[in-house]
């Protein structure tokens, strides 16, 4: 149980040095706000026009892709490491791990998700 308590004091300065950070800025941050700090963009040029359309979701999606398979690369490392160990079940556990992901691979492909337009 002593563990706790060095974790919950822990806890305890860390939210008093946050609420002391925040009030600290508060009370001594600079308080004269003017025209162009009101703007939306404080970048020195003025808006002209409205924001443009909507974003494509194409990049998203490209990029959730790529993290999907990046982390199948990751879990690779460690199961290459410890084959010796995992025989022939570990070996067979990682051709389902691909083959489902193949799987998942194919669809995507086949459904244009990897074309960039």
């Amino acid at each position: 149980m002593t563990e706790y308590v060095f974790v919950a004091v822990f806890c305890i300065v860390a939210i008093t040095i946050v609420c002391a950070i925040l009030l600290l800025s508060t009370i001594l941050g600079p308080k004269k706000p003017n025209e162009a700090k009101v703007l939306p963009y404080e970048c020195g040029m003025v808006p002209s026009e409205e924001a443009k359309g909507r974003y494509p979701v194409r990049f998203a999606t490209i990029a959730m892709l790529f993290i999907i398979f990046d982390i199948e690369v990751v879990f690779m490392y460690p199961w290459a490491v410890a084959l010796g160990e995992l025989k022939l079940f570990g070996f067979f556990e990682m051709l389902l791990f691909m083959f489902i992901l193949g799987i998942a691979y194919v669809y995507v492909w086949g459904r244009g998700g990897l074309e960039w337009d």
